[in-house]
């Protein structure tokens, strides 16, 4: 056997360096380099033994039909595209105390208590067997059918699994815990990380039981371990959520077996987490009346059309650099849109901090074309009817019981402040009955839209290139 090399690598994205150094190239992180050593040098090649012929098969062949399992638990089941395909790999992460744990056992009782023919597997690397059946009594679980262990030994785990029926589902809480025994580095160091997802995924889908890996995550909210990780999962799941609120949301931002960027709305309780029925109303605050710098705008997360009340405020600056503080929504799309504002709608915000926040606690940082990214940005600067904390110190209400769809075009000769229509307008306008966003302003060159809305056209004039004095009103006209 060859001997054995050491070789440094780092624990943030996973590069490998001959040497130590104090600073990562790959990533720029700092002090994340550690000393690993391999069982093994590199292989030489393939000297020698002869492969085998692989068997290929035309595309055209017979399927067999994609299987699911439903959790009853209609928000996971969402995401993760109408239930856990059978052999599939999922990854969940989140903040610390966010509620992986609590979300992945209530998804392990609702299939035990489903009649799941393998039963629900629940390895913990974290907690004790009593520390795990605490909260599962917290939460009235104690009677599910599901199996425990307290393991991290990865050879333990594949032999307990590799015997007997295939269960239904095995959760592995979590992956940074686990640890191959012939790999001499800790636990949680990329080589054990990527050698422990490996092997249980090939046990998962050789024996056609699903899998659900619990991850940390990073300090900048990425799932600690090379990102090869992900990659090797079929789903990765976020789990979000303000620690200042209840409401959590689980967001799906890969899957191969149904749609990304599909998001289910959670409350967390005593009880554990309980689904939201109308998570529209979760992102909308209390008050009834007009208030100033508060707008709803109607977006898509996922598939889902959801309502959001965007707040603004504006505060004269003293001398110096103005403030823009920004709680939900991504500070660099604020500065273009202030930028667009300034360049082509006249208004002076130089002299003024900004402070923009998403109600109950929503986060959302892509970008525009029919989504919660830039067409938020009509919500938050409205037009002569509504200032987002008013321009020369003066304030305006926004009319109630209305809200704004569309997004501003860039600071462009070609885009000159007017508002363009973003795709799935009329999914968004088609919003239940009890929301409050009954009126609603759009583009003017907007698809039809469902019946029972009342919805304003926002034009632009033909040939209006120059800012006017009064703000908004000559650049985004309302039509009448």
């Amino acid at each position: 056997m060859a001997k054995a090399a050491a070789r440094y690598v780092c624990q943030s994205c996973g590069a490998s360096y001959p040497r130590w150094s104090g600073r990562c190239d790959n990533c720029g992180e700092w002090n994340t380099i550690v000393e690993e050593t391999g069982q093994e040098s590199a292989p030489k090649g393939l000297t020698g033994k002869r492969g085998r012929n692989i068997d290929l098969q035309p595309l055209s062949g017979e399927a067999p039909p994609e299987l699911r399992r439903a959790s009853a638990i209609a928000e996971f089941d969402r995401v993760v595209g109408g239930g856990l395909v059978k052999g599939s790999a999922l990854l969940i992460g989140g903040d610390p105390g966010i509620g992986k744990s609590t979300l992945v056992l209530q998804v392990a009782a609702a299939l035990g208590r489903g009649g799941a023919a393998g039963g629900t597997i629940y390895i913990s690397g974290e907690e004790s067997i009593e520390q795990v059946r605490l909260r599962a009594r917290r939460m009235g679980l104690d009677r599910a059918p599901v199996s425990l262990a307290a393991a991290t030994s990865l050879r333990d785990i594949v032999a307990t699994l590799d015997a007997g029926s295939p269960p239904e589902l095995v959760i592995v809480d979590s992956i940074q815990t686990m640890y191959v025994d012939n790999l001499d580095s800790a636990p949680g160091t990329v080589a054990q990380v990527r050698a422990s997802a490996a092997e249980l995924i090939r046990l998962a889908k050789g024996r056609g039981f699903s899998l659900l890996l619990v991850g940390h995550v990073t300090k900048e909210g990425m799932i600690a371990g090379p990102r090869v990780l992900e990659h090797m999962v079929d789903t990765v799941l976020y789990f979000e959520g303000e620690r200042t609120h209840q409401f959590r949301i689980l967001r799906a931002v890969k899957n191969r077996f149904g749609p990304a960027n599909e998001i289910g709305v959670f409350e967390m309780t005593d009880g554990g987490l309980v689904e939201v029925a109308n998570p529209s109303a979760l992102f909308l605050s209390d008050h009834h009346s007009e208030v100033s710098g508060a707008v709803v705008f109607a977006g898509i997360e996922g598939s889902r059309p959801m309502l959001v009340e965007i707040q603004a405020l504006l505060a004269p600056s003293p001398p110096g650099t103005p403030r823009r503080a920004v709680v939900g929504w991504d500070q660099a799309r604020l500065a273009m849109v202030l930028a667009v504002l300034e360049a082509r709608c006249g208004l002076a915000l130089g002299g003024y901090d900004v402070y923009l926040n998403v109600a109950g606690g929503l986060r959302s940082n892509r970008r525009a074309g029919g989504r919660s990214g830039g067409g938020r940005s009509l919500g938050i600067f409205p037009t002569r009817q509504a200032g987002a904390g008013g321009h020369g110190g003066v304030r305006r209400n926004w009319p109630g019981r209305r809200g704004s769809r569309g997004r501003p075009g860039r600071a462009t000769p070609e885009g000159g402040g007017e508002i363009g229509l973003y795709r799935r307008l009329d999914s968004a306008a088609g919003q239940p009955a009890q929301s409050p966003g009954q009126r609603s302003e759009a583009p003017s060159d907007r698809p039809s839209f469902p019946a029972g809305r009342t919805i304003r056209a926002l034009a632009q004039k033909p040939g209006a290139q120059e800012p006017s004095a009064g703000g908004l009103s000559r650049q985004w006209p309302i039509s009448p």
